[in-house]
């Protein structure tokens, strides 16, 4: 292969602060590790435009464009297009431009786009190779929407769902290799596709991972705003204004903490990360609820909580959220779903439930016996840093992106 990767991605790979992020970043520095990397991707805020300069560091050279377009404009014209709403809201001039003029100038031996979305910048002339990291089936998750929802979201959502599982397969059929983040989503994705796409289309796993190291509560103080809180303190982190985390907090809010109370009344609920939607934060104060937005470092929050809930409806892939209450050793409830793809064990690593009355009976058990809850924070730890380290699950990267090849060739 030529000697050079140019690596397209939906959104800015710094700060690695959100779960697709923190993927996309930690992938980027082992691409540049390997060959010289161009990077072509979208900022979506100000924070995002301030890590330019760690962007600059890594890159051979790069195109970082603020994404300004709203979502309504993105429908319409996915209207006129007859696409899902994720292309044109992400399709940029100057970006599209950036990649031709870095594919025609420069030696790039391999396309590494990051989700589906920035398939439409790979042009049809090139012939090398293209890694496309999918991390989770987007097709299903809007299909889910649509089955719960009604009216006229139900019809975007479903609308969403067909438009975006045939891009997949596009996609699927355009791509070398194909990436998922577990073997389920990877099983999932392979079924989706025409019996013609998924007997031809090379689809594999690459898992997540987390720095074990830095998420570790040895060390690390205790938020005080967290500290001052009374009772049992559980905790959810993310991106608190994307919808499956908010319905998940709502539904803790709303049916899970009122119960719980019942048997422990300081029990407290703390919701932690970027841009939390208002009908979160109408609730902060009240009833033990608190909803507290950005952090500066979420593990000193971690480290002052009792125990992770995460009672997600709809989860895709591997949860960020999982892999970093699991590596600052708390004891996790969780739902089915959040918890596919790790290889952990329930009743080991973390406790899996999924009705109401089966979470508030975890969450109550492990308030009511602490030494149990500790036993299973040691144990989630263990297995992560036994596991998970982002070095073992970015070890087959080499060889997907046509490096390990070359080196075989080379050697023969």
């Amino acid at each position: 292969m030529t000697n050079e990767i140019l690596f397209i991605s939906h959104r800015m790979p710094f700060p690695p602060d959100r779960g697709d992020k923190i993927r996309s970043h930690h992938v980027l520095k082992r691409l540049a590790a390997l060959a010289p990397v161009h990077v072509a991707t979208f900022a979506d805020d100000e924070r995002d435009l301030a890590e330019e300069v760690e962007l600059a560091a890594i890159a051979r050279s790069y195109r970082l464009v603020r994404r300004v377009k709203p979502l309504v404009v993105a429908g319409l014209q996915s209207l006129v297009q007859r696409a899902p709403v994720s292309l044109p809201a992400f399709a940029n001039p100057e970006l599209a431009h950036y990649v031709e003029e870095i594919l025609r100038e420069r030696p790039i031996g391999t396309i590494y786009a990051f989700s589906g979305q920035m398939g439409q910048y790979i042009p049809d002339w090139f012939t090398g190779r293209v890694v496309f990291d999918f991390v989770d089936v987007d097709s299903a998750k809007f299909e889910a929407y649509a089955e719960r929802d009604t009216g006229l979201r139900r019809w975007i959502n479903a609308r969403e769902a067909r438009l975006l599982r045939a891009e997949e397969e596009r996609l699927a059929r355009r791509a070398t290799v194909s990436l998922l983040v577990t073997p389920e989503e990877t099983a999932l994705f392979r079924a989706r596709l025409s019996p013609e796409a998924a007997a031809t289309c090379d689809v594999r796993t690459l898992k997540c991972g987390i720095d074990s190291k830095h998420f570790d509560r040895t060390g690390v103080r205790t938020e005080q705003r967290l500290a001052d809180s009374p009772g049992p303190r559980i905790i959810y982190t993310g991106q608190m204004d994307y919808a499956p985390n908010v319905e998940a907090c709502l539904r803790v809010i709303e049916r899970l903490l009122p119960a719980i109370r019942t048997h422990r009344p300081d029990t407290t609920f703390h919701i932690v990360g970027r841009n939390p939607a208002e009908e979160l934060r109408e609730h902060h104060g009240r009833g033990g609820v608190y909803v507290w937005g950005a952090v500066e470092d979420t593990r000193t929050w971690l480290a002052g909580a009792d125990l992770a809930l995460i009672p997600l409806e709809i989860a895709r892939g591997i949860q960020t959220k999982v892999l970093e209450a699991m590596a600052m050793s708390l004891p996790l409830v969780l739902t089915s779903g959040a918890a596919t793809g790790l290889g952990a064990r329930d009743g080991q690593h973390f406790v899996v439930a999924d009705t109401d009355a089966d979470l508030i009976d975890r969450v109550t058990s492990i308030i009511a016996h602490p030494r149990q809850g500790l036993a299973l924070g040691r144990a989630a730890r263990q297995f992560i840093v036994d596991n998970l380290s982002w070095e073992a699950c970015l070890a087959p990267l080499p060889e997907l992106i046509g490096i390990g090849e070359a080196r075989k060739l080379n050697a023969a």
